[in-house]
């Protein structure tokens, strides 16, 4: 059964200025946090650096699974979250099975958000091109909302979230309908 905590950021967040507040949601992936038998670190930190770019996100782990993973983000869509991000599970081992539980989820996907979180993780760790995340736009209760799958280490969430950060803002605005201004950084 997944269990809930949210974040409690050790800085204060910081929203770009004018930006609207984003309800979001990070589902880590694990089953030795899902156990008890590790601390979640990589999901506190994916939270608490959304915050720095308007998203407010609370945290679930859920064990690894495709199965486990589709439910969390399903339920996520359905409570209203605009961004979702997911941390573990995209790797290669057997019980990597995140993209497997987010590609039924997804309406469309993005690849190049993807490709970009691995080409910023190889640059410093050779072994991330291996990492089979996804991204994409999901349907949920209040519009549709960015899905994202990152590596489930630390430094892969400070990647992802660092090519995602810039993003979330108008990701957001273009699906609630808004225009196409260019966004940079």
């Amino acid at each position: 059964m997944p269990h809930h905590h949210t974040p409690r950021p050790e800085r204060p967040a910081h929203r770009p200025s004018g930006a609207a507040v984003i309800r979001g949601v990070v589902v880590t992936v694990s089953d030795r946090c899902a156990r008890g038998e590790a601390e979640d670190r990589s999901g506190p930190l994916a939270a608490e650096l959304l915050a720095e770019v308007g998203v407010v996100a609370d945290v679930v782990v859920v064990p690894d699974g495709a199965g486990h993973v589709e439910s969390a983000l399903r339920t996520a869509l359905g409570r209203g979250a605009r961004v979702v991000v997911t941390t573990g599970g995209t790797g290669i081992s057997p019980r990597d099975r995140t993209p497997e539980g987010t590609r039924p989820v997804l309406s469309r996907e993005l690849p190049g958000i993807a490709e970009a979180i691995r080409a910023r993780g190889a640059a410093a760790v050779p072994a991330a091109v291996l990492s089979r995340g996804l991204a994409g736009i999901a349907s949920g209760r209040d519009g549709e909302a960015l899905v994202v799958n990152v590596p489930g280490s630390p430094g892969g969430v400070r990647d992802a979230v660092a090519v995602v950060g810039p993003l979330v803002q108008h990701v957001v605005d273009q699906l609630r309908g808004g225009d196409h201004r260019v966004v940079r950084a």
